[in-house]
């Protein structure tokens, strides 16, 4: 019985490690392909866990009564510790807690600096903000906007924002943070416990594998140039309850985050490296954001779709448009955007001249790694070969 009792002890701490191992960002454990085996240890936690106490009560009489029974006791606190820290303490959903209540505040009200980084939307006349600052600690916050339910979501060690509509097979759905998969932000889903990647909005394990929730468009911009084109905007205001979290984000939007998952590598094309991704159809094509900042406007194509991706002056908010319905290449000078027939403005609309609106397409801002570990297929613009992808 004694043998009976160590071997649940040993199952036990080995299914406790495994389970957070494949889910956190532990060594090597964001590079395998893991989400499988993870979501097969998530959803027989109980049988596991059943298992394994049965086996050590059941040698527990035989091993407290015996010469070693501070050993087992010790054992047992140890079981305990572990099974405590990695449902509580290694939890993603105890690590980063959502807002009580999501406060948003027009300008006048507004306390965010104008300086920070937010991801915005617009929908059926209703704008709002929402800074990385804060998204990035919570990693999603949902809320409505133009009346419909939205799932604002942002990943740091990926570096990357998506808006979605959290609606599952038409009813609107509730999701809490799980952990991650090549180092991306997943989420599970209340009524399926499917696993969402926050990537592209996929189901990537569980009942509704591969289904995709559906995406809005968002920008990503200064909150000073979100709210010259948005005057009526709402801002997302700080939840006084996380203000030393959010405190300890200051500098990662800016680059300067000193930790190894979320540091910027300032070089091009390296691990940490910033692209612009841009995906049309079923091809993608990333962007140096070095690069992007120098020429301040680039005209180019991802598959068969004319782009153009331009920089505001500001240097650091970005936008993308499908440029088939204009005849020519696109021009910038004091973030006015030009064709030898028409001017627009950064949001694509005509200012002057004739022609239609400018098409806005969804372009994310995203550490390289990550880009291409999702869009494996990925072209890199200016690079005419993949082989420094090795």
């Amino acid at each position: 019985m004694k043998a009976i009792f160590y071997l649940g002890v040993t199952g036990i701490i080995l299914y406790e490690i495994a389970k957070v191992y494949f889910i956190m960002p532990m060594p090597g454990s964001q590079q395998m392909n893991s989400v499988d085996l993870a979501y097969f240890l998530h959803n027989w936690r109980w049988a596991f866990r059943g298992l394994f106490w049965i086996m050590i009560v059941a040698g527990a009489f035989s091993v407290f009564s015996g010469k070693t029974k501070w050993v087992s006791l010790v054992l047992i606190l140890v079981v305990t510790a572990i099974t405590y820290a990695a449902n509580y303490q290694m939890a993603a959903d105890t690590m980063f807690y959502q807002p009580r209540e999501v406060v948003l505040h027009n300008a006048s009200m507004n306390k965010v600096a104008d300086g920070r980084l937010v991801i915005g939307i617009a929908e059926n006349g209703d704008a709002k903000a929402y800074p990385i600052q804060y998204i990035g600690y919570h990693h999603q916050v949902q809320d409505v906007i133009g009346g419909k339910s939205v799932i604002v979501t942002y990943c740091t060690v990926c570096r990357t924002g998506r808006v979605f509509e959290p609606v599952v097979n038409g009813k609107k759905e509730t999701f809490r943070l799980v952990g991650m998969d090549h180092f991306n932000a997943m989420f599970e889903d209340a009524t399926t416990g499917s696993w969402w990647r926050q990537a592209n909005g996929e189901a990537i394990a569980g009942p509704l594998k591969g289904q995709l929730l559906p995406e809005l468009a968002s920008t990503q911009t200064t909150l000073a140039q979100w709210i010259k084109m948005h005057p009526d905007s709402k801002i997302m205001q700080p939840d006084p309850l996380y203000q030393a979290k959010y405190d300890s984000m200051s500098r990662y939007e800016s680059g300067k985050s000193k930790s190894e998952l979320t540091r910027t590598d300032t070089l091009s094309w390296k691990e940490k490296s910033w692209v612009v991704g841009i995906k049309a159809g079923e091809k993608s094509k990333a962007f140096d954001w070095n690069r992007l900042q120098k020429e301040r406007i680039v005209n180019d194509q991802v598959g068969a779709v004319p782009v153009a991706l331009v920089i505001a002056a500001d240097n650091r908010s970005f936008f993308a448009f499908d440029r088939g319905n204009v005849a020519n290449t696109l021009k910038i000078r004091n973030d006015t955007l030009f064709t030898d027939h028409a001017s627009y403005d950064l949001l694509g609309k005509r200012i002057s001249g004739s022609g239609k609106d400018l098409k806005r397409i969804n372009a994310y801002q995203e550490f390289w790694h990550s880009w291409r570990t999702f869009h494996p297929d990925t072209e890199q613009y200016g690079i005419q070969t993949s082989s420094h992808f090795q």
